[in-house]
Order: C-alpha cells, then structure tokens, then sequence
C-alpha cells in the first residue's frame, strides 16, 4: 500500500475501505468496462475517460453520470445524478470515487466514497454500508454480496 493518507470523507459521504487480493489492474477493470461493471452495478456504457458521460439503467430512471477524474489503476471519480420525478422522493446529486493503491501483497486497498449521499439515504441505507465485502471472483451457488448493494458482485477478466 503507498504512504499516501487518503482525504477525510464529508460529513454526508458513505466511505468504505478494504483489501483485495486481486491487482490493481483487475478490480480497474471491474469498475470501467461496462459488462463487468453491469455485474455487480447495473448496465451502463461507461467510457473512462474524462469529460465523458454515460448512464446507469436505474430502476425507475437512468441514473446521470460524468467521469470527473480517471486515472486507470488508481482513480475513478464520476457525478452522480438521480432524478427520480416523484415530487415526494429525494432526489440524489452526488460523487462516487473509487481510489486504488496496491498492497504490499500485490492486492489492491480499495477505498469508495459517495459523496452527499447519507443526506438523500434512509438511515436504514446508510447503516448497511458499515462494511465492505467485495469479491472479484465468481463464487456458486451464491455470489458474495456487500453490505451496502444487494448482490453485489464484481467479475474482472
């Protein structure tokens, strides 16, 4: 893992932090090309470059997104934005990033904030993401899940 000591998280993010074993390059992968990606988010046709937008199939609406920084096998930061068009629900403008650093093992310490998301999450929401349980590997009968996505699941080639 390198020495750098990574932000503190806002007051309204949902951080995470954990180790795989898997390279860098892998869980990079996982997090840029869209089938993986689709594995365990859901479809989308992220590009990961810059400036670059692309969408999440939502299950309502798609979700809005925007690659702000992208720095493959280290960093991955996109917009957020989840309109939902029901006057009574929330709507959710926020920031995801993904930081990488490889261990000392050749894993990967990986970090995800979702900046602004506590403010537009049921509390219920905010407390299943107190641990991080991320496999890049296919699992049977059951894929892995985390605690904060349902069935969560990350593929890597």
């Amino acid at each position: 893992m390198t020495n750098e000591k990574p932000a503190p998280a806002a007051k309204d993010s949902l951080a995470f932090e954990c180790d795989l074993p898997d390279a860098p390059e892998k869980v990079w992968r996982a997090l840029t090309v869209p089938e993986l990606l689709a594995a365990w988010m859901m479809p989308n046709d992220i590009k990961p470059e810059t400036g670059s937008r692309f969408a999440f199939a939502g299950p309502e609406k798609p979700i809005e997104c925007e690659v702000l920084d992208a720095e493959p096998g280290r960093l991955l930061r996109y917009s957020w934005r989840e309109r939902s068009g029901d006057a009574d629900r929330q709507e959710l403008d926020s920031i995801v990033t993904f930081t990488l650093a490889r261990t000392v093992s050749g894993g990967t310490h990986l970090r995800i904030v979702h900046d602004g998301f506590v403010q537009a999450a049921t509390p219920a929401v905010a407390m299943a993401g107190a641990s991080c349980r991320l496999s890049l590997r296919a699992h049977k009968p059951k894929p892995p899940v985390a605690a904060n996505v349902p069935r969560l699941l990350m593929r890597a080639a």
